[in-house]
């Protein structure tokens, strides 16, 4: 690959704005190719209404990275991570905990890597300011990261970049409880399937309820009173993380089918199986807190304490964090960036994780990670190398720049983004194995010519 290096330091200088997971993703694979990079994070000098430390990718939802699997589109995407030195897989990987077949960790000392790490780094510079304009970047190769809780000031800078009507829709997250105020006699730990890591009884707390208790549980969800929405906000919800209680209200059953489905789970004493389950996550490595899987939600808090609470096992639960809703801002990537993830207008600015309108922890880390590569190939004036669409990054990537949906909406990776096979194959199992050998070895051959670049 040729090069022409620019002589101007300056230059050479790439900025990101926001220091979240897609935000240090970009500056560690930026470094890692040479490049110098000041990191712009507004915390602690100013918060969001969601975050509680000044940590670096300060995890605000889930503390889950979903399944481990590669036979999972999300669990390949995570291995070609692995192959592409991750920063954030790999302190997710050091600050694990047990959770079935998922990659789940202890928030604190997740983010207490990351931060640590970016610090170490001479290459990164952090710089613990708010940014409220772009206009000092308007020259610069610039990453905008600042993920679903960008400030109002930044959002109102991006709304005027974009001419976009809507950048943002509502995301809500779930309560976190102690471990200690959940009554034991009554739940039980299990995984679904029997699909556990590290514990013969399961890592997962449950709580079975029976077909009244269940109905009782909805009636009590879709009467309880929610935290409305600002006069001039609308709400508009991301599909893949909606608000229990708007899930509840779909009808009767659809909770049964979907974060309390029973199926794989009975309590191992009694061997009784229930007409639905919760389920609780751990958040830390010795059970001090626990979440419940799937219950984000923007009841108001003392409804949440008065409708948890009327659960087996919860009578007395101690809330550490009640569930909430926030904005997540994202823009129509597929009108307004090239497949390098530049804006088409002014090319120097570049976005990343979820503001490109993708939905997940991974996904977010991913297009940071790209980004990060492709502004340092910019600097370095070289063509950004993409990846094979035929990989979990690349297919990624793609639905970011190129899908054709007018109602655009972020969306998790899945394979259904991924192009199909030369030949067919009838099998699903078989098909889904081949798209990961093809994946596989489509991302070694990208990956040995981004390693290139480093000479």
């Amino acid at each position: 690959m040729s090069k022409n290096p620019k002589t101007n330091h300056e230059q050479r200088v790439l900025n990101i704005i926001g220091a979240g997971l897609a935000g240090t993703e970009a500056a560690w694979q930026a470094s890692n190719l040479g490049i110098e990079v000041n990191l712009f994070e507004m915390r602690p000098k100013k918060s969001t209404a969601a975050h509680q430390t000044s940590n670096l990718a300060e995890l605000v939802c889930s503390n889950s990275f979903r399944s481990n699997s590669i036979r999972n589109a999300v669990g390949l995407l995570k291995e070609e991570m692995r192959k592409l030195d991750s920063l954030i897989i790999n302190c997710a990987e050091e600050a694990k905990i047990p959770a079935g077949t998922a990659l789940a960790v202890d928030r604190e000392k997740f983010s207490k890597k990351v931060t640590e790490r970016i610090e170490k780094n001479s290459k990164i510079n952090l710089i613990r300011d708010e940014v409220k304009s772009l206009e000092p970047f308007k020259d610069k190769i610039t990453i905008i990261a600042t993920g679903p809780l960008t400030s109002d000031s930044l959002s109102e800078e991006i709304k005027k970049l974009t001419n976009e009507k809507y950048l943002y829709f509502y995301d809500a997250i779930s309560p976190i409880v102690y471990g200690d105020s959940i009554d034991m006699s009554t739940a039980f730990f299990g995984s679904r399937y029997g699909k556990n890591s590290s514990n013969e009884e399961g890592d997962y707390i449950n709580i079975g309820l029976s077909k009244d208790e269940y109905i009782n549980f909805i009636d009590e969800l879709t009467k309880g009173e929610k935290i409305p929405l600002r006069d001039f906000e609308k709400a508009i919800y991301f599909e893949g993380c909606l608000p229990i209680e708007v899930m509840a209200s779909r009808g009767l059953d659809t909770l049964a089918y979907g974060a309390m489905k029973p199926i794989g789970i009975e309590n191992p004493k009694t061997k009784e199986r229930f007409y639905a389950v919760i389920q609780l996550r751990k958040e830390n490595l010795n059970g001090e807190f626990y979440s419940l899987v799937g219950f984000q939600t923007r009841l108001k808090y003392p409804e949440q304490k008065r409708i948890f609470s009327m659960l087996p096992a919860l009578s007395k639960v101690k809330f550490l964090r009640f569930g909430s809703l926030h904005r997540n801002t994202y823009i129509h990537s597929p009108r307004l960036l090239n497949t390098s993830l530049q804006l088409k207008k002014k090319d120097n600015l570049l976005f990343a994780g979820q503001l490109t309108g993708v939905e997940g922890y991974i996904e977010s880390c991913a297009i940071g990670l790209l980004a990060g590569l492709y502004a340092a190939s910019n600097l370095r004036n070289e063509i950004p190398l993409i990846p094979p669409p035929t990989t979990a990054i690349g297919a990624l990537n793609r639905y970011v720049a190129e899908a054709q949906s007018e109602d655009f909406q972020p969306m998790n990776i899945n394979f259904g983004i991924f192009p199909s096979l030369e030949n067919h194959i009838r099998r699903k199992e078989d098909r889904r194995d081949a798209m990961i050998t093809r994946a596989m070895n489509d991302l070694e051959k990208w990956r040995e010519d981004i390693f290139l670049c480093k000479i």
